[in-house]
């Protein structure tokens, strides 16, 4: 029997390369053409954190509760529980993100701002919503097997921890929890897979573990009377 430390991270995936990134071409192909409206939903939101209205400070958050409840259904539970004992196992606590984000997101404000962490938020938001799907062709794969915004979970994690790093407001870290989680596991697997796409997820990661730190307002200079 081999010692442990003989192992490498390649000896636990429980599927090979082929496999994963042909699964990912598959659910692009059954969800198509889902992907136009996904990614013109992001623009949406990129358009709600330039020009906030009041509304849009509990649309943004609801509709990261619905990709994330949507995602849990139809990615982890449909797709990758065929190929992953430990998919279903995920699938609630993706459903604990959509409903953290229907309970405290709406009780935050969702905006571009660019004090303190706010535009490395902001360039992890656009990473995710624009340059991820072309990770695929970066890798020599085929553009069939992009990772979509809403459609897969890796974009939309990042994506989610861009958007929260710029949301003010109460308890804005317990939002962070899952996606940060999501992309550790991620990153397991595509360096077990030796992708190249491992680098983001982990920086990703390691950028929601420093603590969110509240904007406070400026107030103006209190002005002196003679």
């Amino acid at each position: 029997m081999p010692e442990w430390w003989t192992y490498s991270a390649e000896d636990f995936l429980l599927f090979s390369p082929r496999t994963y990134w042909r699964l990912i071409e598959r659910h692009n192909e059954t969800l198509w053409p889902a992907h136009i409206p996904m990614l013109l939903l992001g623009a949406a939101i990129l358009l709600w954190l330039i020009r906030p209205r009041p509304w849009s400070h509990r649309l943004i958050p609801g509709t990261l509760a619905i990709l994330w409840a949507w995602l849990a259904w139809s990615f982890l539970w449909e797709r990758y529980a065929t190929i992953n004992w430990a998919a279903p196992y995920v699938a609630p606590f993706f459903a604990l993100q959509a409903a953290l984000l229907a309970v405290i997101g709406g009780r935050l404000r969702w905006s571009l701002s660019w004090a303190g962490r706010a535009p490395i938020g902001f360039a992890l938001f656009l990473y995710a919503l624009v340059l991820h799907p072309l990770a695929a062709l970066l890798a020599g794969r085929s553009l069939r097997g992009a990772e979509v915004f809403g459609i897969t979970p890796d974009p939309t994690a990042i994506a989610t921890i861009g958007l929260v790093m710029m949301a003010d407001g109460r308890w804005p870290w317990s939002l962070l929890a899952v996606p940060t989680a999501w992309c550790v596991a991620s990153w397991a697997t595509l360096h077990s897979m030796e992708a190249s796409e491992q680098w983001v997820l982990l920086a990703a990661a390691l950028i929601a573990l420093v603590p969110v730190a509240r904007r406070r307002p400026v107030r103006p200079a209190p002005t002196e009377h003679p």
